[in-house]
């Protein structure tokens, strides 16, 4: 079982929850699929991207419920990175947790199961 984590604004998740599904960030429509980072890729993915963003979840989810339509491909530095091709279902969400920020406004996701 691999674990992928998807960051995003509280609302957008809450939004995605009323609906069923989530369909994507702005950034997840405009490149066609819905991006996750693993345990290992995540706090530079939250580093890059949510810098003193607040008000953010980290959603887990187990990479094999999601079916064929996930994708590992290459990304930031070769790194290979799941890419979600279609809705995602908020019902395989494992766990939801409230991201917070340290003092210097980076998010601090704390241990990640692999």
């Amino acid at each position: 079982m691999t674990r992928i984590y998807k960051i995003l604004p509280e609302a957008d998740w809450r939004a995605a929850q009323a609906l069923g599904r989530f369909e994507g960030s702005p950034v997840d429509l405009a490149d066609g699929f819905i991006h996750f980072s693993t345990a290992a890729q995540a706090p530079e993915t939250a580093r890059r991207y949510f810098f003193g963003q607040a008000g953010l979840v980290l959603v887990e989810f187990d990479a094999d419920e999601l079916g064929p339509s996930l994708r590992w491909e290459p990304a930031r530095g070769g790194d290979l990175f799941a890419h979600l091709y279609g809705p995602l279902d908020c019902d395989l969400a494992r766990s939801v947790r409230p991201i917070a920020l340290a003092a210097d406004g980076a998010p601090l996701l704390g241990p990640l199961a692999p």
